[in-house]
C-alpha cells in the first residue's frame, strides 16, 4: 500500500489510507474515458455504471469572463454555465449513506473507504435518496416490488478501487483520465493542486463538508 507522497500520475498523487478522490470540474471534458476504464477494469455490465459524467447548466454560459472556470465561478456565487461533473462515490467523510442505512450495510472503514455489505443489504434504497451525488446503484432493482417491500437487490457503487490501491495503484477512472480531471490523494494534496491549477472546487460548503468533513477547512 503506497501511502507517501510520491506523484504516480498527475491526477493521483498519494493511495491507500487517508487517499481521497474528488473532481477538478475545469479539467472534464466529458470524453468518458472514466466510465470506460471502471467498466473494463471491473467488468461492469453496459446499462450499468459506477461513474458518470453528469452535465450541469447545458447550454448555458457562464458569468462574463468565467466560461473556462466553472469552481472560481460556484466560488464567486456567479452561474459556471455549462459544466461537465464527474460523479461517483467520493467516499465522504460524513457519508449520508452510512447514517441512513438501517441495517449497517454500509459503513466507513478506518481507512477511510466507504464499503457495501451485501449479505446485509436488504435494498432499501434509503442510501440513494440520502447520497446527494447519485453513487448509490441498484443493478438488480424490480420497481414494484421495491415501492412495496424494499427489495431494490443489492446497492452497488465506486468502490474508489480499493483493491487498487492496496498495492499502490491509482483507481482505474483517475489513472487514465486523460486530462486529470479526477484527483487522488490527501485533502492537502488535492487542495494544493486545485491551486496550483488555479481551479475552484465548485461544490458548495455543505457538500465539502459531507465530503471531506474537518479536512474541509483545507480547501478555504
Amino acid at each position: 500500500m503506497s501511502t507517501g507522497n510520491e506523484v504516480m500520475h498527475d491526477g493521483v498523487m498519494s493511495t491507500g489510507e487517508d487517499a481521497r478522490i474528488f473532481p477538478d470540474v475545469e479539467a472534464c471534458i466529458d470524453c468518458g474515458g472514466c466510465v470506460v476504464s471502471c467498466k473494463r477494469t471491473w467488468d461492469v455490465p453496459r446499462d450499468e455504471q459506477r461513474i458518470s459524467i453528469a452535465t450541469m447548466l447545458e447550454g448555458q454560459e457562464a458569468a462574463s469572463g468565467l466560461n473556462a472556470s466553472s469552481g472560481q465561478a460556484m466560488e464567486q456565487g456567479e452561474s459556471p454555465g455549462e459544466t461537465a461533473v464527474p460523479m461517483q462515490c467520493y467516499h465522504c467523510s460524513n457519508a449520508p449513506c452510512v447514517s441512513v442505512c438501517p441495517t449497517d450495510s454500509l459503513i466507513s472503514k478506518e481507512n477511510g473507504f466507504v464499503r457495501v455489505r451485501d449479505d446485509l443489504c436488504i435494498g432499501c434504497q434509503y442510501c440513494l435518496s440520502a447520497c446527494p451525488f447519485g453513487a448509490p446503484q441498484f443493478p438488480d432493482e424490480d420497481s414494484g416490488v421495491a415501492d412495496l417491500v424494499g427489495s431494490g437487490g443489492n446497492m452497488d457503487k465506486c468502490t474508489m478501487c480499493e483493491e487498487r490501491q492496496d498495492v499502490g495503484k491509482g483507481p482505474a477512472c483517475a489513472e487514465e483520465c486523460a486530462t486529470d480531471a479526477i484527483l487522488v490523494g490527501t485533502p492537502e494534496q488535492i487542495s494544493d493542486e486545485l491551486d496550483n491549477r488555479d481551479s475552484g472546487t465548485f461544490f458548495n460548503d455543505v457538500a465539502m463538508d459531507i465530503i471531506f468533513g474537518e479536512d474541509a477547512s483545507e480547501f478555504q
